[in-house]
């Protein structure tokens, strides 16, 4: 039987940092927020949303609806009408129990607010919220 001889290690004299398991933990802690982060779905309209004295912050996840003030239902930057409110909510509380938020514009005529409201609560959400500018004072 043969010997197995060592390879003789070359060695400069200067120690050595092993950047491996800095970059392995750079990337797991990049992994980490990414995943943990709340991305808030827009509605995709820009809307003009009434005062109130009474406004109070929601939750980060909810489902956001848009009224514009042509009477246009929008979500997610695209037009579902009102025929369509039922059925994307029902479809996400499948998913979580998460507010319904509208966001009406100020012009916007308050029967269609009303329906959007009503359709959302028959879809059965539980919470259903209208969103207003707080006022300044």
């Amino acid at each position: 039987m043969g010997r197995f001889r060592e390879a003789p290690i070359e060695n400069n004299g200067e120690p050595g940092v092993d950047m491996t398991p800095l970059i392995d933990c750079v990337f797991i802690l990049l992994i980490f927020f990414i995943v943990t982060t709340v991305f808030v779905d827009e509605t995709g309209v820009e809307v003009d949303k009434p005062q109130a004295a009474s406004a109070i912050r929601l939750e980060k996840i909810s489902i956001l609806l848009a009224l514009t003030s042509k009477g246009e239902v929008v979500y997610g930057g695209r037009e579902i009408g009102i025929g369509g409110v039922q059925p994307l909510v029902r479809r996400m509380l499948a998913k979580e129990d998460v507010p319904v938020i509208v966001q009406a514009d100020a012009a916007a005529p308050s029967g269609l607010l009303i329906r959007v409201i009503d359709e959302a609560k028959l879809a059965g959400a539980v919470k259903v919220s209208v969103a207003t500018r707080r006022d300044p004072s």
